[in-house]
């Protein structure tokens, strides 16, 4: 029985990136999306990686319970990548333009869509006394960034989880940890012009390390923190942005 990491938002760009690389090593991935997720699983497996797909909504506790009930009747449910998110998507606006329905979307999907996971993943965790739990957050609460409150709320939001989340969950064996990335140029922030040319000059000339951010440099970082080189480190914010933040 192979060890389970489940991806969400895994269809394509940093989901799908994260993906790639945990194929490499001995688990059974098991992705999750709203979108054309058999093609990103159908990519792995030509390449020899165990991998199921899902198409499911992360903020439908229904569809939650069915895929981790069927990951769990073939695998240990071992690791948690909470990456589905709203952001590329959304217009740069000023906070009292915001619309109360978009705001609370945008918090469906990146606050409860990981709430749903963790609660439906844990106690198949607990029957292991082990787990790792990745929830992908931002820089963007870290700085304080303009334009998109909603999301920069809901980020914020994502790390105070993680370190509740930890404290929690710690007895348990299961880590929770959040990766923070900086402004990142992934398929659905392509699609975006305004966000690319709003975000991309400034992202770089704030970093230490001057180019663009690619879905590949948070990969490592990822694999790290669901491996056993980070088994005693829980409740942690890391930051990958190229030397913008730091913390």
């Amino acid at each position: 029985m192979k060890k389970a990491i489940v991806i969400t938002g895994a269809a394509r760009g940093i989901g799908f990136a994260f993906a790639q690389r945990l194929a490499a090593q001995d688990y059974h991935l098991a992705l999750v999306d709203v979108g054309d997720i058999d093609a990103a699983a159908s990519r792995l497996a030509a390449g020899g990686a165990s991998v199921s797909a899902y198409r499911g909504d992360v903020t439908k506790a229904d569809d939650w319970k069915t895929i981790i009930d069927d990951v769990a009747a073939q695998h240990a449910v071992y690791g948690l990548v909470n990456n589905a998110a709203l952001f590329a998507s959304l217009q740069v606006q000023a906070f009292d333009t915001v619309d109360p329905t978009e705001w609370m979307k945008v918090m469906e999907v990146n606050t409860l869509g990981p709430y749903l996971g963790v609660r439906e993943v844990v106690p198949h965790m607990r029957q292991h006394g082990q787990g790792r739990i990745v929830n992908v957050a931002s820089t963007s609460p870290l700085k304080g960034v303009t334009g998109m409150l909603h999301y920069v709320a809901s980020k914020g939001a994502v790390i105070a989880m993680t370190r509740s989340l930890a404290r929690e969950l710690g007895a348990h064996g299961i880590t929770v940890n959040a990766l923070a990335p900086g402004f990142t140029l992934s398929d659905g922030i392509m699609t975006n012009t305004e966000h690319v040319e709003l975000f991309r000059d400034i992202g770089k000339a704030g970093r230490a390390l001057k180019r663009d951010q690619q879905p590949d440099d948070l990969v490592g970082t990822v694999a790290f923190l669901l491996g056993k080189d980070a088994a005693f480190m829980t409740g942690q914010t890391l930051v990958v942005d190229g030397g913008s933040t730091f913390v």
